[in-house]
Formats: C-alpha cells, sequence, structure tokens
C-alpha cells in the first residue's frame, strides 16, 4: 500500500494495549495515531510502557480521531461494547475488539463481527469491517482440535492447559503477584472456563452437530507469558494419518507449524506461532499446542487480523524472534 494505515489503541495501558503498540509500531505499513487512555492521558507511553523509552514519544491521550482507518480494543471484558455504544466511531473505521465482548455473535449498532481466527476464518476476516479477536485458551485449544473437527470424527476433548501470569491483566490480584505464583501451580475454573463457549462454537462451524464434552481444566504457572496445551482425543487413525490430517489442514497457515519432536513453550513466547505436536498411545492421540498468550493469544492475532482486512500480507510486521533462552 502507498499510504500507511492510520490505527488507533483504545486501553493502551494494559498488558495487550502494551504488545499492540509496540508491534504496531514497527509494522512497515501502520502509523500509530493515538493511544488512548483515560487515567494516563497527557504521560508518554513509556510511563506505562519503560521498554519503548527512546522508540517513541507519542503520548497518552483521552480524545479520540475519528479519521483513522482501524481501531484497536484493549479494554476489558464487558467494557468494548460499553464504549463503543458511548463512543460511535464511522462506518469506515474498522474495529478489533481484543475483548471477549462479541466472539459469540453478539452484535453492537449496526456493527457485525467476524471471529478473528484466521486458521478457520481467513476468508470471511478479508471480508469483514469489524472482528472479535479470540481468546488466548481458545485460541490454543482450537488449533489443536479444528483438523480433526473438520474430519467429522472429534469426538470427546480432554484437555490441560497452563498459562503465564500476563494472561489474568495487569491489575494486581492474589493470585498474580509474585510471592503466590512463583514456585507454585493451581487449578482454576475447572471445567468451566469462559473460553468453551467460542470453542464449542467453533468445532460446530467445521463439524456440525457436534455435541461431545470438552473437558478443560486450566492451570496457573509460575511465569509471565505463554500457553502449552495438552489436549486427549480419541481415534482410530495412525500417527501418521492424523500428522496428514493437521499438516493438510494447515499447510497455507504460515503461523501455525505442525512439529515432529517435543514441543516446548519456550520456542513461541514472543511470536505470533503456534508448534502442535503429536503422539499416538493405543487409541488416544495427544495433541499438544504452545502459544505466546500476549501475541497469537491476544496482539499478535489482531494484527494478523489487521493484515488480512487491509490485504497486506498476513505476516507483515509479525516476523518476530523467540527468546531462545
Amino acid at each position: 500500500m502507498a499510504t500507511k494505515i492510520k490505527a488507533g489503541i483504545v486501553g493502551g495501558a494494559g498488558y495487550t494495549g502494551g504488545e499492540t503498540i509496540r508491534l504496531l509500531l514497527n509494522h512497515p505499513q501502520v502509523e500509530l495515531t493515538f493511544v488512548h487512555s483515560r487515567s494516563n492521558a497527557g504521560n508518554p507511553l513509556y510511563s506505562a510502557h519503560a521498554d519503548l523509552r527512546g522508540d517513541t514519544e507519542l503520548t497518552f491521550t483521552d480524545s479520540l480521531a475519528h479519521t483513522v482507518d482501524v481501531v484497536f480494543l484493549c479494554l476489558g471484558h464487558g467494557e468494548s461494547k460499553k464504549f463503543l455504544q458511548e463512543n460511535p466511531f464511522p462506518v469506515s473505521v474498522k474495529i478489533i475488539d481484543l475483548s471477549q465482548d462479541f466472539r459469540l455473535g453478539e452484535t453492537v449498532g449496526d456493527r457485525t463481527f467476524v471471529y478473528g481466527l484466521p486458521e478457520l476464518n481467513r476468508d470471511a476476516i478479508r471480508q469483514a469491517s469489524n472482528i472479535a479477536n479470540p481468546g488466548c485458551f481458545a485460541t490454543a485449544i482450537q488449533l489443536g482440535l479444528l483438523p480433526l473437527a473438520k474430519t467429522g470424527a472429534l469426538g470427546e476433548v480432554y484437555a490441560t492447559g497452563i498459562t503465564g501470569s500476563t494472561g489474568a491483566g495487569q491489575k494486581l490480584q492474589d493470585t498474580t503477584h509474585f510471592t503466590w505464583r512463583a514456585n507454585n501451580i493451581s487449578a482454576y475454573k475447572t471445567l468451566t472456563h469462559q473460553h468453551l463457549r467460542e470453542i464449542k462454537r467453533s468445532v460446530a462451524q467445521l463439524q456440525p452437530g457436534f455435541a461431545a464434552a470438552i473437558n478443560f481444566v486450566p492451570w496457573r504457572g509460575d511465569f509471565a507469558r505463554g500457553i502449552f496445551v495438552s489436549s486427549v482425543i480419541s481415534t482410530a487413525l495412525s500417527l501418521e494419518e492424523v500428522t496428514k490430517v493437521y499438516r493438510d489442514f494447515y499447510q497455507d497457515h504460515p503461523f501455525t507449524v505442525v512439529y515432529d519432536d517435543v514441543v516446548d513453550m519456550k520456542q513461541v513466547v514472543n511470536t505470533n506461532k503456534c508448534l502442535v505436536g503429536l503422539e499416538k498411545e493405543g487409541d488416544k492421540v495427544v495433541v499438544h499446542t504452545a502459544i505466546d498468550n500476549l501475541l497469537k493469544g491476544a496482539s499478535g492475532q489482531a494484527v494478523q487480523n489487521m493484515n488480512l482486512l487491509f490485504g497486506l500480507e498476513e505476516t507483515a510486521g509479525l516476523k518476530l524472534k523467540s527468546i531462545a533462552f
């Protein structure tokens, strides 16, 4: 594109807001126009995100520019719909919402939202105006289930996943501060996690009539970022057949890689990748998936969706380096 995309961010002081700022500042085809934050208005971005010192002199603002091309809503759950009701943007402005407010088909005014998992809805995303970005656990679990769902043979699922403390947001809680998280693992929202609803909706999109249980136990991990999920599923397919199903499904998707070795979460931290590892024992296949919860699970996937909305290369601005060590 000859003219850069003008982008704005609402809710720029939190973890996903910070990651979205970093990605857009370094995106070759984007101009970051404003970063909205009522509590930080007038302060430089690096007052909330110290690593940005020397990278930008932009300041937070409590006003909105309506001449932008796209707005990223990095707000808490339940806040995005209210914000759009109180601050309507022109229909020409595309919205990418990172909360859970529109993931199940909800609308606001005349705006309808496409569920923004590119590996499932890439063609629809390209034609959309508004995107509901998937949840972090939902992304990791779905990318482990969708290929089998497409075969029509997905049955009951038993999944366990562990996530870093950034998945709980920036606001300090009893279960996120260092003295509680360090050297500790705990389960939460056992079998009731809110992301199950969007997972089941996506599975049914590929396997109509899917009614089997998805039994999910999430864990809190003693690290800052990353998600690792292991899903156990019964199948009569051999490991070679399952591997082919997964590689065929993801062959045209640049960020999801089917791996033929042990998957480590560290391989994906600070990237927009999802690694998928497969094991088979008896009639059970175990699908391991690993993502960075703040990137492929949030801001990175949001920028991936922006690239698709505006006809850019899907990987633009997202060829990131993992931490490796």
